[in-house]
């Protein structure tokens, strides 16, 4: 009996290598032009060159601007890697969909929209959330420059094989209860080291009610949660998510790709090294309040009594409701909840209301082909004409790696991952939540219980 990541994994060694390390092929690599283009100047600089670069899918993401109209970045440092990465790409022959157009847009975005990211594949990238592509399932992990270095030359990645953790998501959430609350649930239990060393298959009743976009949001917090890897078995809603995407297979392939992935699932009787569960049925929808993912309550919940260092950077007090906090800025947007049913879910709240006076709230979507699907839909009119600002695709205000920052002191209700400090700008105030209860905090200039609207 074999878990989905012993099936997987066992597919994909090359070599054992002493003292539990293992040489992988890695099928599949997105890169983006921050971390990817320091790789490719190590890689010049050794004299080495790409070794598969049809195995590779890069994009424009972190460093551009998501100003209206941008199509590069906000400064010459910017400009330079950007620069630097496009030129470098093409010279390699790797296919890179270049800034404005169709198949651009944030790496753990365009990577399920484009299918490049399929069942059954080993799949890096030089940034932490590739954890993300594991909801399509696929063994998925972030990489640091160095290893970037070792696949753009070889093809393979060094590792040692994790161990399992299987998470059991019982019941159907309640209303209002979305993959963002699940998750950060679950780190609010098992603390962010909960999931270090594992690579966690997420199962469940509620998991299975996900939508595609849903698992991705699940998947993508994985590392908040300590692991760098976290899957969800491929079923009949991957597949048909999948079916005829520009880089999935076609013909003939797919059937017999479809037919491997069915094969993919754990075993039933498979044992893991650990087993936990969380019950949905009762949930509230989530937000943070300190500065660490695990620092989590339901909005219908108080301040707890821990970590001072925490509140007086967050400047909140103890023992008051969560509710009613007043906040600043509006972020909706990033790789966790940045795709058309999130902005959907947003502007089902915005719709026929207005942004409070004094927040300042940004709609990022994922990817170009999110845009244009949003602008079909006329999703953007409606969180412009509420008072929202409609922007370019990109990483944006996430990272704050590109000039987009939360102000100091200023508190931001963010769909991104994380909450540490300084995260989304020097002395920036994050709270964690899904797209509704962010478009929700928007409307009412305060934390609020998206329930109530």
């Amino acid at each position: 009996m074999k878990t989905m990541l012993d099936k997987i994994w066992d597919l994909h060694v090359v070599d054992e290598l002493g003292d539990g390390m293992q040489l992988l092929f890695v099928d599949r690599h997105v890169i983006h032009e921050l971390s990817g283009h320091r790789g490719q100047a190590e890689l010049a600089k050794r004299g080495l060159r790409m070794r598969s670069p049809g195995l590779s899918l890069g994009s424009f993401d972190h460093v551009i601007s998501t100003a209206p109209g941008a199509r590069g970045g906000n400064n010459a440092n910017a400009d330079r890697i950007i620069d630097y990465f496009r030129a470098e790409s093409r010279k390699a022959g790797m296919r890179v969909y270049d800034i404005g157009e169709d198949g651009q847009g944030i790496v753990h975005v365009i990577g399920p929209e484009t299918g490049f990211t399929i069942p059954g594949t080993l799949l890096v990238c030089g940034d932490s959330h590739t954890c993300t592509h594991g909801a399509l399932g696929a063994l998925a992990w972030g990489i640091g420059t160095t290893e970037l270095v070792h696949v753009l030359a070889t093809q393979t990645v060094v590792q040692q094989k994790p161990k399992t953790m299987r998470v059991d998501f019982r019941g159907a959430p309640a209303k209002g209860v979305t993959g963002k609350d699940l998750i950060l649930a679950l780190i609010g239990k098992l603390g962010t080291a909960g999931g270090m060393g594992y690579a966690v298959e997420y199962a469940g009743e509620a998991m299975r009610g996900l939508d595609m976009e849903g698992r991705m949001t699940v998947c993508n917090l994985s590392i908040e949660f300590g692991a760098k890897v976290g899957m969800v078995a491929p079923d009949e809603k991957t597949y048909a998510f999948l079916k005829g995407r520009r880089h999935a297979p076609q013909g003939a392939q797919w059937e017999q790709a479809l037919a491997h992935w069915k094969t993919l699932p754990s075993d039933a009787g498979a044992r893991f090294d650990a087993e936990h569960a969380l019950e949905c049925a009762s949930l509230a929808p989530q937000i943070t309040w300190g500065t660490s993912p695990e620092d989590v309550i339901g909005v219908d919940g108080t301040i707890p009594d821990r970590k001072p260092d925490a509140l007086a950077y967050m400047g909140l007090t103890a023992g008051k409701p969560i509710a009613g906090t007043k906040v600043d800025r509006v972020f909706i947007g990033s790789c966790t909840n940045s795709r058309l049913p999130d902005l959907r879910a947003a502007a089902a709240i915005a719709k026929g209301r207005k942004v409070a006076g004094h927040v300042e709230a940004w709609v990022v979507p994922g990817s170009w082909r999110v845009k244009q699907d949003a602008e079909a839909e006329g999703l953007h009119d409606v969180f412009k004409a509420a008072g929202f600002q409609w922007r370019e695709a990109g990483c944006s205000m996430c990272v704050a790696a590109n000039g987009d920052y939360v102000p100091p002191l200023a508190r931001c209700v963010s769909t991104s991952n994380r909450n540490f400090v300084g995260r989304q700008g020097p002395q920036a105030r994050t709270h964690l939540a899904s797209p509704a209860m962010a478009a929700a905090a928007a409307i009412a200039g305060e934390i609020t219980d998206v329930r109530s609207f």
